[in-house]
């Protein structure tokens, strides 16, 4: 994790310098006066967040979003010609994909969405993610307090948890917007984020990051809704798969262990008449989590899980376009790169989660379904997906020959489950009643 989240990060190198008041010197009424002021544009920030509750505010978050990406659309010509260019790609992907796969096409609905459209649409899913960590801090944060500051509180410990969704709504809001400015499809992180049987491409950021590539924007449309397309027959025609994924986030994210040593000293250093102090305490970079055995083997399963989906993708994308498109092998290994390096939007990402969605082994792991494709055909290899249990482990990818080979190997008599499960049984019942079989036969 090269990212603390929410709150987890350094405080901002541009406040350095800056002197709080320090109330020495000063008027009493002067003071009171400017108490009252501070209070008066709380409640109006407050009142101006929305009524969103839990650890984060989503209200807050979303306008914020909103707000960055505003100069971002570009109107008319989203809505109409990039709609037509979107639903023209998508149309020839999926005709080049039937051929390369035995799943059928899974989306029900293609959309050209703006930077903001991606805020909205994928909105929900970043609430199943973030919750448990913003979660996790908050609950720690009120933990740490001692009982005789907690009963002094009082009230306030609800003003504290308020203003802990709002910083960190706050952050999200401009995480997304950031976001929503570099990605390319609605699964170009590696989850399921939008609406399920929806393919969604972002014309806007396309055309930005086909600048300098020196290949037609219409061919790099083609081979990103090839890409999209083959994610989203995935998701929709193997059920456990986006729910596996996302589970698998929120595990590691629930995880999260806060040193309440930290927080205890923290809290000293907290203002209940500053909200200031708030945020810039849980923005100090003392609270970062610490990492548990349950949470490095959720990252090992999700890591391993993810570079399966992006390496089938790789395989499943590379056999429809390398011969229709000129430069397919070439956006084939900048997407690669891409991802394996990282960059802005995936840190962001870390930050969100505390976590970096990078399928390290994605070359590994399109080299495995490759042997099994070449083994023993289209069928074999996508019917993998059929079961949780079936698919490649960590060491599978280390010896993908060795998982081939079983893939093509029939199962013995006492390899058979079923036949396992009845000598089981039967074992059973002849240790509950040792002497029926005997007595019978007299």
């Amino acid at each position: 994790m090269t990212e603390f989240p929410f709150g987890f990060g350094p405080p901002n190198p541009d406040d350095r310098g800056k002197k709080e008041p320090s109330g020495q010197g000063e008027n009493p009424a002067e003071a009171f006066n400017q108490l009252g002021q501070m209070l008066s544009q709380l409640g109006q920030m407050l009142s101006q967040a929305g009524t969103s509750a839990g650890p984060v505010n989503y209200d807050l978050a979303k306008q914020i979003a909103m707000q960055r990406l505003t100069s971002g659309d570009v109107g008319f010509r989203t809505s109409t010609e990039f709609q037509s260019a979107v639903t023209d790609a998508v149309h020839l992907a999926e005709m080049w994909l039937d051929p390369v796969t035995i799943l059928p096409a899974g989306a029900t609905a293609v959309k050209a969405w703006t930077p903001r459209d991606w805020v909205e649409n994928t909105l929900p899913t970043w609430q199943r993610l973030c919750d448990p960590v913003a979660r996790r801090v908050s609950g720690a944060w009120v933990e740490a307090l001692p009982a005789e500051a907690k009963e002094a509180a009082g009230p306030l410990l609800s003003m504290v948890s308020q203003m802990g969704g709002m910083a960190f709504g706050s952050q999200l809001g401009n995480a997304l917007a950031q976001l929503a400015s570099e990605v390319l499809t609605s699964t170009d992180i590696g989850l399921p984020l939008g609406p399920p049987a929806t393919v969604a491409l972002l014309p806007q950021n396309i055309e930005e990051f086909t600048t300098g590539l020196e290949r037609p924007t219409s061919e790099v449309m083609v081979f990103l809704a090839a890409r999209e397309a083959a994610h989203q027959r995935l998701f929709a025609h193997v059920p456990w798969l986006r729910q596996r994924l996302l589970a698998t986030v929120e595990e590691f994210a629930s995880g999260i262990r806060v040193d309440t040593s930290a927080l205890e000293q923290l809290a000293t250093q907290i203002d209940p008449a500053n909200p200031q102090s708030i945020e810039e305490a849980m923005q100090s970079g003392m609270l970062e989590p610490q990492t548990t055995p349950e949470q490095k083997a959720a990252l090992t399963r999700l890591e391993t899980l993810l570079a399966l989906v992006e390496g089938w993708v790789d395989v499943v994308v590379g056999d429809a376009v390398t011969e229709r498109l000129p430069g397919g092998d070439a956006l084939r290994e900048t997407l690669r790169r891409r991802r394996a390096s990282g960059g802005p939007a995936e840190q962001t990402f870390a930050t969100l989660v505390g976590l970096e969605l990078r399928p390290r082994r994605l070359r590994a792991a399109a080299a495995l379904w490759r042997v099994v494709g070449e083994q023993h055909g289209l069928e074999a290899r996508d019917g993998i997906w059929a079961h949780p249990d079936l698919v490649p482990t960590a060491e599978d990818l280390d010896e993908p020959m060795d998982f081939a080979e079983r893939v093509g190997r029939k199962p013995a008599i006492e390899d058979d489950p079923i036949a396992a499960l009845e000598r089981e049984e039967q074992a059973e019942r002849d240790r509950e009643e040792p002497g029926k079989g005997t007595d019978e036969q007299a």
